[in-house]
């Protein structure tokens, strides 16, 4: 089972959002390949796909058994600024994941602007 709550901070004039991702494994992962799938179409995904995207990453990762500070290198390779529509960069601009898979202990992941925007800066 996959208990993961994201908090998601963006713009500094916008309020945070969380987001609860409580599935069984095999609907959330299929759900996170129909992304996968579009991102290598090169079809533009919106704030919500990146959102899933980040945190099957994350949900993978902890699996795996990776260090925190690998699963944030990780991230910021997953998505470039022409893979998502506008807006989503400054969207994401950071992403608390609390994580609970399986029986494993919990743990908290950060994500600071895990969209690279070298094409535009961002403000903040």
């Amino acid at each position: 089972m996959i208990h993961v709550k994201a908090t998601v901070s963006g713009e500094p004039d916008a309020p945070p959002f969380t987001r609860v991702f409580d599935y069984d494994e095999e609907i959330f992962l299929s759900s996170a390949k129909i992304i996968e799938e579009k991102i290598q179409r090169d079809i533009k995904i919106n704030a919500g796909e990146a959102l899933i995207a980040y945190c099957a990453h994350v949900v993978r990762s902890i699996r795996a058994s990776k260090k925190d500070s690998d699963i944030q290198d990780d991230a910021r390779k997953i998505l470039a600024v022409d893979k998502v529509m506008i807006g989503v960069p400054e969207t994401l601009r950071l992403i608390t994941f609390e994580a609970t898979i399986d029986s494993r202990p919990a743990r908290k992941i950060v994500l600071k602007q895990p969209i690279p925007a070298d094409k535009y800066s961002l403000v903040g």
